[in-house]
C-alpha cells in the first residue's frame, strides 16, 4: 500500500488491510508523546527528590515509564501495524499506566487524611489499605484481560479476557467514585472547621485537594472513553471486514489521541505544576490536632492477623468492638519543634558519651 493511500484510508475511517488497529496508526504522534512523557517523568523524579516526597509520589515516575514504553512500542506499531506482539505489548502498557495515576491519588488522599485524622470519614491508614487492594485488583484484571483477549488460544478464552477487561474498566470508575466521595466528605469537614483557609506555616490541604479533583476528573473522562470504546471493540474479532458496522471510536485514531494521549499528558503536567510535595509536610508522621497545633505521631502498624487485614481492611470489627486505636487523640504527643529539640538533645548526649568513652580508652 502506498503512503498516499494509507493516509487517505486512515483519514476516511476505512479499514486498512492487515492492521490490528483498524487504521494505519499515525507515525509522528507516538514519538511526540514518548518525548513528552520522558520530560514529565524526569521532572517527577526530580520533584520527588527535591520535596522529599518519594513515599507518596514515587508512582508518578513509574507511571511515566509505562507510558514511555507504551508509546515507544506504538511508534514501532505504526510501522508494523500487523505485528501482534507489538500490538499487545503497547495495549497492555497503555491500559495499565493510567490506573497508576489513580493509585497516586489514593496515596495523596491518604496523606491528607493522615494530616487531619480527626476529620477523616475513615481510618486514614486503613483507607489506604482499602484503595491499594482495589488498585492491585484493577491492575491484575487489566493486564490479564488485555493480554488474554488477544492471545487466548480459543474463542472462549478470548471472551474471558474481554470480560476481565470490561470488569477492570468498570471497577476503575467505581473506585474513582469512592475516592471522590471520601475526599469530598473530608473537604467539607475541613472547610466547616475553617482549616483550609487558615494554613499559614502548615500544610496547604486545600490546594492538594483541588489538584486531586482535577486529576480525578481527567482520569475519569479517559476511563469513560476507554470503557465505551472497549464495549464496542469487544464485539469485534480482527481481522476486520469492510462490511462490519464499527463505531467511530475504533475507526478514527483521533479519539485515542484526544481522550487517551492528551488527557493523560495533561494529567501528568498538572501533577508537575501542582506537585503535592510542595504543599504537604516533608515528614509523614506530622498531623494537625483539632486545636490547630501540629504534632508528631507514631508510624502506624496494623498488628492484626494477615487474613483479618485482607478481609476487613477498614477494621469494621474493631469499630464494633471498640478496639480500634485512635493514636491522634494522645495528648502527650510532641510538636515538631519539641521533637527536633529532643533529637538534638539526644545527639548531644550521644556525642558526650562518645567523648567520655574515647577519653577512658586513651587513659
Amino acid at each position: 500500500m502506498s503512503r498516499k493511500s494509507t493516509v487517505s484510508t486512515m483519514e476516511d475511517g476505512k479499514y486498512v488491510d492487515g492492521s490490528l488497529y483498524y487504521y494505519a496508526p499515525n507515525k509522528p504522534a507516538p514519538i511526540v508523546f514518548t518525548l513528552l512523557f520522558t520530560l514529565s517523568g524526569t521532572l517527577h523524579f526530580y520533584q520527588s527528590s527535591h520535596h522529599s516526597s518519594w513515599r507518596i509520589t514515587w508512582i508518578y515516575s513509574w507511571s511515566s515509564l509505562l507510558f514511555i514504553a507504551g508509546y515507544a512500542l506504538r511508534t514501532a506499531g505504526a510501522y508494523h501495524f500487523g505485528n501482534i506482539n507489538i500490538f499487545i505489548s503497547s495495549l497492555v502498557l497503555l491500559y495499565a499506566a493510567p490506573p497508576l495515576y489513580e493509585l497516586g491519588n489514593y496515596l495523596v488522599l491518604s496523606r491528607c487524611l493522615h494530616y487531619m485524622p480527626h476529620l477523616s470519614p475513615l481510618h486514614p491508614h486503613r483507607t489506604l489499605t482499602l484503595f491499594l487492594g482495589l488498585s492491585v485488583g484493577v491492575e491484575v484484571l487489566t493486564a490479564n484481560g488485555a493480554a488474554q483477549s488477544i492471545t487466548g488460544s480459543t474463542q472462549a478464552k478470548q471472551d474471558t479476557g474481554k470480560a476481565l477487561l470490561k470488569a477492570a474498566l468498570v471497577l476503575q470508575l467505581g473506585v474513582m467514585g469512592l475516592l471522590l466521595a471520601v475526599a469530598g466528605t473530608y473537604h467539607r469537614r475541613a472547610a466547616r472547621a475553617g482549616i483550609l483557609t487558615n494554613h499559614s506555616g502548615k500544610a496547604d490541604i486545600r490546594n492538594v485537594l483541588i489538584t486531586l479533583y482535577c486529576s480525578c476528573g481527567l482520569i475519569t473522562v479517559r476511563t469513560i472513553y476507554r470503557t465505551v470504546e472497549y464495549f464496542f471493540a469487544a464485539a469485534l474479532h480482527p481481522p476486520y471486514t469492510a462490511g462490519e458496522d464499527i463505531s467511530p471510536l475504533i475507526r478514527y485514531e483521533w479519539f485515542f489521541w484526544v481522550f487517551e494521549g492528551m488527557l493523560m499528558i495533561t494529567n501528568s503536567a498538572l501533577l508537575n505544576w501542582r506537585h503535592p510535595g510542595k504543599y504537604l509536610p516533608k515528614r509523614n508522621n506530622i498531623f494537625l490536632r483539632p486545636d490547630g497545633t501540629e504534632r508528631v505521631g507514631e508510624e502506624f502498624k496494623d498488628q492484626r492477623p494477615f487474613l483479618l487485614v485482607l478481609f476487613d481492611p477498614l477494621d469494621i470489627l474493631g469499630l464494633v468492638l471498640r478496639t480500634d486505636k485512635k493514636w491522634w487523640e494522645d495528648e502527650n504527643l510532641p510538636t515538631p519543634a519539641e521533637e527536633e529539640a529532643r533529637r538534638a538533645e539526644g545527639g548531644r548526649e550521644g556525642g558526650r558519651e562518645g567523648g567520655k568513652e574515647s577519653s577512658s580508652t586513651r587513659s
